[in-house]
């Protein structure tokens, strides 16, 4: 069974879904834009067998409190404080994290952070080369090289519902399969007054993540986590050759494609959780600590 929770961090509440003992090793799921913890509702059941999974909204997004732009600025570095400051108040000294979209450059923050927390990695659609970008993220990177208010205003687009239905159902070969709630609830979400802002001001902050790629892969180097990639192959943010270059800096990298598309768990669901079972059980112990 699944358990709907929140905690305060810093005085904000953080919503989370949470499964399985906490005696089991724990994986940690950090979800993306503009989705929130309701994108891994058929993964946590898959995986709570064996695992300790917890699945937080990220500040700003899904059922966590979205404070008020005066207070908190909104970039990935006090995201991942947050999240930093989750995973100590519910007690994970260690963990597997599983990265999609935005929840990479958060997760991967707090890889450098605490490296020897992080039990392994697994990227679904999560990014952290240069050559996985598309020209999708054209518009964004003009407004990092110009961040005037019209650059701004012209990515609003982004946020329409019609935005986000796309985003669910591009490369996907069977579109029956997506179930519609999943965009309909991330657009009602994104239209909660002033949230647009928000997420403005993450897709400026966006440059940060893109800085912060060598220090990552320079992670991945030196530490050799076990690190499985999960993509959706026609994704059409986060290309293929951003899985592929994980194993230049992790030779020991697994990558899996799959036929569909940026939201891979809503068509793919059992066969990524199959995967991540397969890959987990090779690269973690009982305790919850690395395999030799």
């Amino acid at each position: 069974m699944t358990n709907y929770l929140h905690i305060a961090v810093d005085g904000n509440k953080v919503f989370y879904r949470t499964a399985g003992l906490k005696t089991a090793p724990a994986i940690l799921l950090l979800h993306g834009f503009p989705a929130s913890s309701h994108m891994f509702r058929n993964l946590i059941p898959a995986l709570a067998d064996c695992y300790y999974v917890v699945a937080p909204d990220l500040p700003g997004f899904g059922f966590s409190d979205a404070p008020d732009r005066e207070r908190f600025r909104y970039t990935f570095e006090n995201l991942a404080k947050v999240i930093d400051s989750f995973t100590e108040r519910i007690g994970l000294d260690k963990y597997a994290i599983y990265v999609f979209d935005y929840g990479a450059p958060v997760g991967l923050r707090l890889a450098l952070a605490h490296p020897e927390r992080i039990t392994a990695i697994i990227s679904q659609n999560g990014n952290a080369y240069e050559e996985g970008l598309s020209q999708g993220w054209n518009p964004i990177q003009t407004y990092w090289k110009e961040p005037t208010a019209e650059n701004r205003a012209a990515l609003r687009e982004f946020l329409k519902p019609e935005a986000t239905k796309s985003q669910y159902l591009y490369g996907v070969q069977d579109e029956t399969l997506v179930a519609p709630e999943a965009y309909e609830l991330d657009s009602a979400l994104l239209g909660r007054p002033g949230n647009d802002e928000i997420q403005l001001d993450l897709f400026l902050d966006y440059a940060s993540n893109v800085a912060l790629y060598p220090k990552f892969q320079e992670y991945f180097r030196t530490k050799q986590p076990p690190l499985l990639a999960v993509w959706g192959k026609s994704d059409p943010f986060f290309l293929p050759p951003g899985a592929e270059a994980f194993t230049r800096d992790n030779p020991n990298a697994e990558v899996h494609f799959f036929e569909t598309g940026h939201f891979a768990l809503e068509t793919h669901a059992q066969e990524i959780a199959n995967a991540i079972r397969e890959f987990l059980g090779r690269k973690v112990d009982v305790t919850g600590g690395r395999k030799q």
